[in-house]
């Protein structure tokens, strides 16, 4: 397994020792606390699992821009996006250095970290125009990365924090639900040396899954760690529970025992396209995996993105020795009518658009909620059960 970003061990912020975290739990309920959004208690969890090592907690304004400008902090660490808590009102924690910040994701918003407070600055209108032109290529409010951006606020609050919980993530997926080093432990146990990694935020049909066996073939992997993203969607997507069981139910079918690990993790999707890309590349090389898939339009939405340009960024803005991960590029793949299999477009040229099995997100959900089964050619029968059965319940 390849070694941590920036470090030579991963840096975990959770406070694994049950004493020492119940002695913060005691001191934070005395400290003075603040509500933060969502997005930053799903860093917080990342921060927590050892995903974004080799961080120890909150960017500063200064280091925030820097990484949105060119992907750098002050002390010249490579990273892709800035990993902020950013809220509207600071008021209830003025003057405090010592803080407490609360879960907005769970019913009572408990204790979920301790903070140190290094400095509570405001982000100008001009610096969210350049964060969301820079990280998003857009200050589109329609696009749903940039207006959740632009409004949880503008006070930035940086320093250290040590993570009391996992939020709901446990909780809510706890077959699913892995930290870095947890997975590092797994891969660790099978013998894994190469693995190769796949994002989804979508549950996996057919030409996923034969992509999966494609890169696993190509690089020659131990194993596939299939990696999903548990936290906050936009509105229209799959809901996290209901991709965990098609995945699941997948890989239980189509996949030969102990050569995939089903895992996911606690953030919110960006949908910031490259950069997100870039971010997810960094989140695998922590968990030890060798290669990362990256097919058409990765972590896009809309068409505010080029179907490459998520491959583009590794070639062009990341420099040279910053990641150790090798990115395994992909087309669209799709199942062939004249080869009666899964194929990647750009491998049968002699192929035209009506060659292929192609359904559009919007024909999908079209049929699943009439309750009509989806073609074999394009997702594995006991999947689109699952999806039929959550549509025809909405």
């Amino acid at each position: 397994m390849i070694k941590p970003h920036g470090s030579d061990h991963l840096i975990p912020l959770y406070v694994m020792d049950d004493v020492q975290r119940s002695e913060l739990l005691k001191e934070a309920e005395t400290l003075p606390s603040i509500i933060i959004s969502s997005a930053a208690a799903a860093n917080a969890v990342m921060l927590a699992s050892g995903y974004f090592t080799p961080l120890t907690g909150y960017m500063s304004r200064e280091d925030a821009l820097g990484t949105a400008e060119s992907m750098k902090t002050k002390s010249g660490l490579f990273f892709p996006v800035p990993v902020v808590n950013v809220v509207k009102d600071a008021s209830s924690i003025k003057g405090a250095k010592r803080i407490a910040l609360r879960d907005p994701n769970v019913k009572g918003n408990p204790i979920l970290a301790v903070m140190d407070v290094d400095a509570i600055e405001e982000f100008s209108d001009a610096d969210m125009k350049l964060m969301s032109e820079k990280i998003y290529r857009t200050t589109d409010n329609k696009h749903p990365g940039v207006a959740a951006f632009n409004t949880v606020g503008q006070t930035v609050i940086s320093g250290p924090i040590k993570v009391l919980n996992f939020s709901y993530f446990k909780e809510d997926f706890p077959d699913t639900f892995r930290t870095a080093y947890e997975i590092r432990d797994e891969m660790q146990k099978l013998g894994w040396e190469k693995i190769v990694a796949f994002q989804t935020r979508n549950p996996m049909h057919r030409a996923h899954e034969e992509l999966c066996r494609m890169a696993q073939e190509a690089v020659n992997a131990d194993g596939i760690l299939i990696h999903m993203l548990l936290g906050k969607l936009k509105e229209g997507d799959i809901p996290a529970d209901v991709r965990n069981a098609c995945i699941h139910k997948m890989v239980e079918v189509y996949f030969p025992p102990n050569t995939v690990l089903i895992t996911g993790y606690g953030f919110d999707m960006l949908y910031a396209g490259p950069r997100e890309a870039v971010l997810h590349a960094l989140f695998r090389q922590n968990t030890g995996c060798s290669h990362f898939i990256i097919g058409r339009d990765h972590a896009g939405v809309s068409d505010f993105y080029g179907p490459f340009d998520a491959q583009t960024i590794f070639k062009e803005e990341v420099p040279e020795g910053a990641l150790e991960i090798e990115i395994f590029e992909a087309d669209h793949t799709a199942w062939s009518k004249k080869l009666n299999k899964i194929v990647m477009m750009r491998d049968v040229p002699d192929h035209s658009k009506e060659d292929f099995v192609l359904l559009s997100g919007t024909k999908v959900r079209e049929m699943l909620g009439n309750g009509e089964a989806l073609p074999p050619e394009f997702a594995r029968p006991e999947v689109a059960k699952i999806l039929i059965d959550y549509y025809q319940s909405k």
